[in-house]
């Protein structure tokens, strides 16, 4: 079994597939951690030295070898993956277990505040600015993620609440 979790940067990709992964006793991968293995460069340094398009071709390149793996896994994209290229649909031949971790703006606005060096995108980003900058950017995604097989609203929920309901839909 292949679960693919999207959406936005800060939604909890990443807290929720390693949480899942125990659940299930299913290896996790995260996609940036994945490319950033096998680039041997963090992706702040990529997106500065190489550039956001040479950022997007090896992260279309590294998804489609991770999806056509036979192996189960439970894997985190960063999230702008499902939005470039032909990638949703990459995720969409490879599992139906596709599940959109869906955030209001002022949640993402109030985790991504804290984050804010550690993300290229937002690293300059005033911090007034940030809600603007969220909803628009959300508003330029939101159709990708929408055609997620399985959309999760997490506004409120606690971790081990969207573990669980990600594991009820699965069944």
């Amino acid at each position: 079994m292949k679960i693919v979790l999207v959406g936005y940067m800060g939604s909890g990709k990443s807290t929720i597939g390693r949480l899942l992964s125990k659940k299930l006793k299913i290896n996790f991968i995260d996609l940036d951690d994945y490319l950033v293995s096998k680039l041997k460069m963090p992706i702040s340094e990529l997106f500065e030295v190489k550039g956001e398009l040479f950022f997007r071709k090896k992260e279309r390149e590294y998804l489609q070898e991770l999806m056509l793996k036979k192996t189960s896994f439970i894997l985190a994209t960063g999230g702008g993956t499902p939005c470039y290229g032909d990638n949703l649909r990459i995720i969409q031949e490879g599992t139906t277990h596709d599940f959109y971790l869906k955030l209001s703006i002022p949640s993402l606005v109030q985790r991504l505040l804290s984050e804010k060096e550690n993300r290229p995108i937002l690293k300059n980003i005033a911090n007034d600015a940030l809600p603007e900058f969220i909803g628009k950017h959300l508003f330029e995604r939101n159709n990708y993620y929408l055609k997620a097989n399985h959309i999760i609203p997490c506004d409120g929920l606690h971790p081990e609440a969207l573990v669980e309901e990600i594991i009820r839909r699965l069944e």
